[in-house]
């Protein structure tokens, strides 16, 4: 795998710093994750009780995730993508054929649309969207969750990356 920078925020950083600093590295290691894999290997399933799961589906996941939380919960915009249009619960991990280059590219800008969104809010300010419960959350709730669930799904990706080929590396 080639290195892909992933940076800590500083100690000393404000709230803000640290909450961006620490999902933008998990983002980071997502894309490094992906680095150098074949098309054939971005969409091979690895995981016997997991066959939607492959590094593709988790790219194409994660980049419907970004786009739910910030942009539907949190300003409350229409809920559309996969998991909407299509009314299949798992619709944004069905990507046979979308290759994995087009992911990343869809990955990285649903990540600048989200930090527009962050950097033009307070974090104490909740989500708008009438239909989902989850939008009693805070911008920095939300922020939290983004992390955790990005850094979740980097495990998932160093898994399935080390029964490819055997890559390993923490970040």
């Amino acid at each position: 795998m080639t290195p892909t920078p992933r940076l800590r925020p500083a100690y000393e950083a404000d709230e803000r710093t640290q909450l961006i600093g620490w999902l933008d590295m998990q983002r980071a290691v997502i894309r490094w994750k992906c680095d150098g894999l074949s098309g054939a290997d971005a969409h091979r399933a690895v995981l016997p009780a997991s066959p939607l799961v492959t590094a593709a589906s988790i790219v194409s996941h994660l980049r419907w995730v970004e786009h739910f939380w910030f942009e539907v919960v949190f300003l409350g915009r229409p809920a559309t993508g996969p998991r909407f249009e299509d009314g299949v619960e798992d619709g944004d991990l069905r990507v046979d054929g979308v290759p994995l280059d087009r992911l990343l590219t869809e990955y990285e800008q649903q990540c600048a649309t989200s930090d527009e969104i962050i950097a033009a809010h307070s974090l104490d300010e909740t989500g708008r969207h009438p239909d989902f419960e989850v939008s009693a959350a805070s911008l920095r709730w939300m922020l939290f969750h983004m992390i955790e669930e990005t850094a979740r799904h980097a495990g998932h990706l160093d898994a399935i990356r080390e029964f490819l080929d055997g890559s390993t590396g923490y970040y």
